[in-house]
C-alpha cells in the first residue's frame, strides 16, 4: 500500500493562508531537507488546482533557469502529477494529468496501485477531506513562530473532530518546528475526574 504524506507551512495561530507572504525569512537548510524528503521524494504528486497552477507557473521555469532551485525543480517536473478539479485545465507541465471521479474511491485506488510515496503540497482543501476519510498517512506541519492574525486555517470551526498521534517532532535553528502526525484511531479518553488525579500529585 503506498503512502500519501502532505506538507504545509503554518503559523503558529493555525493560518496556511498565502505563506508566500511570511514564511521565506524561516526557509534554512533544515526546512530545504525535510521538504525534500517529503515532497522531492515522492514519484507522484497529488496537487490541489490552485496549488498546482501556482507550481506550474513557477517550477518549470525555475528548473529550466538552472539555479540552485533547479534540481528540486526538476524532481517535481518529473513526477506524476494528480490535479483534484472539476475544471478542464489545459496541461503544459509535463507528466500531468487530472484524477476523475470521486476524490476518496480514486485515491483509495491509487494507493493500491505499484509505486512510490506520494506527496502533497498545500491543497489544504484535499488534505482535509483525506484526513477526515482516514486517507492521509503522514501529516507534516512546519510550524513557524509567528502569528499572523488573518486568513484560512487548517482547521476550520464545526469541523469534525480528528484525533492524531505524534509520530516525530524536530526543532530548527530558526524556531520552526517541523511536527509530523498520523491519525490516531485509537484516541485517548478521559475526563476531569481521570486528570485531576495527576494534578493532585504535581502539586504535593
Amino acid at each position: 500500500m503506498r503512502k500519501i504524506t502532505a506538507g504545509l507551512f503554518i503559523a503558529l495561530d493555525g493560518v496556511i493562508e498565502d505563506p508566500q507572504n511570511w514564511h521565506f525569512p524561516y526557509f534554512d537548510d533544515a526546512m530545504g531537507a525535510a521538504v525534500d524528503a517529503q515532497l522531492g521524494a515522492a514519484d507522484t504528486l497529488l496537487l490541489g488546482r490552485r496549488t498546482y497552477e501556482s507550481f506550474a507557473g513557477a517550477w518549470p521555469e525555475r528548473e529550466a533557469a538552472g539555479g540552485p532551485d533547479a534540481a528540486f525543480g526538476k524532481k517535481l517536473g518529473d513526477a506524476r502529477k494528480l490535479v483534484v478539479t472539476r475544471q478542464n485545465l489545459e496541461f503544459t507541465w509535463r507528466n500531468s494529468e487530472v484524477i476523475g471521479g470521486d476524490l476518496i474511491e480514486a485515491v483509495t485506488a491509487l494507493k493500491g496501485e505499484p509505486g512510490g510515496d506520494i506527496g502533497m503540497s498545500g491543497s489544504v482543501s484535499v488534505v482535509r477531506q483525506l484526513l477526515a476519510a482516514g486517507l492521509l498517512d503522514e501529516l507534516h506541519l512546519l510550524v513557524h513562530p509567528i502569528a499572523v492574525g488573518k486568513g484560512e486555517r487548517l482547521f476550520q470551526d464545526g469541523a469534525t473532530t480528528v484525533p492524531l498521534r505524534l509520530l516525530s517532532s524536530e526543532t530548527f535553528d530558526t524556531g520552526v518546528l517541523h511536527l509530523v502526525y498520523t491519525r490516531d484511531e485509537a484516541a485517548l479518553a478521559g475526563t476531569y475526574e481521570d486528570a485531576k488525579v495527576h494534578l493532585s500529585q504535581s502539586v504535593r
